[in-house]
């Protein structure tokens, strides 16, 4: 590791002496993966350099989504935590870009299959019950003939998991005809290029907008929130859409210099 990478820190949501939480950039990996066997960093390493201390993830980011990410201090403390995740007694709130106008609200109830993992030698299981609630923030008419159509639709969109399956907003969205922009594996290439040569938004275009949950030492509520990166706070302008953002999630713009 270089003393560069010793110096790399990532913009601190809350930190007491219990446990500590970030916002992770897209791209980054919360921890070694054998699926990702290149990479160097991980929020993982860096969080501990920065706290000067092992720290435990409580839960998981995929490498291209951003936003609130929590570590504790203590294995006791991280499994805790874990337990208000499998109780369902975290809130946790996402924001999307997602392709089309996606219907005003809703929620899905669509169960997963866990994908094969061979490395482990296990295959995809039976489904399991996943849900997610949606509700719509804005949308946009592009006077672009990016597909099939002469104009290009997008929704900005506020999602709700109730469980955590893996990638499970990806293929919730994905299930009801609305893909997240971005996002390589279930969604669609044209409009992925288009955001990315147009907007030179090339990351899947989903953020944990905040977590709410109890403190694992006090019991006391504990709400983390996280702002949105420069991509979002760029297309949010190009679009119109900071007014719905602002009313929805006020905090996700607050340090944006994207007015």
């Amino acid at each position: 590791m270089t003393n560069r990478d010793r110096d790399e820190t990532l913009p601190v949501i809350h930190h007491d002496a219990d446990l500590i939480a970030v916002n992770k950039p897209s791209g980054l990996l919360v921890h070694r993966s054998p699926i990702d066997r290149r990479e160097t960093r991980f929020a993982l390493q860096i969080v501990r350099n920065q706290a000067g201390r092992r720290v435990y993830p409580v839960h998981r980011l995929d490498k291209p989504t951003s936003g609130v990410l929590l570590f504790t201090f203590t294995p006791e403390l991280a499994a805790a935590v874990a337990a208000q995740f499998q109780q369902r007694a975290v809130a946790k709130r996402y924001v999307a870009v997602v392709r089309g106008y996606c219907p005003e609200s809703g929620a899905i109830d669509h169960p997963i299959r866990d994908d094969p993992d061979p490395l482990a030698g296990l295959d995809r299981g039976p489904p399991r019950e996943a849900f997610t609630h949606f509700r719509r923030l804005a949308t946009v008419d592009i006077p672009h003939a990016v597909d099939r159509y002469p104009t290009a639709r997008y929704s900005l969109v506020e999602l709700r998991p109730e469980t955590g399956r893996k990638h499970q907003l990806r293929r919730h969205m994905k299930h009801i005809g609305h893909p997240i922009i971005g996002d390589a594996k279930h969604g669609k290439g044209v409009h992925n290029r288009f955001f990315r040569e147009q907007y030179g938004a090339g990351r899947l275009l989903l953020a944990c907008t905040e977590l709410a949950l109890r403190h694992p030492a006090t019991g006391a509520p504990l709400q983390l929130r996280a702002t949105l990166d420069d991509d979002f706070a760029r297309l949010s302008s190009a679009f119109g859409w900071r007014d719905a953002l602002a009313t929805a999630m006020p905090w996700a713009l607050a340090l944006s210099n994207h007015r």
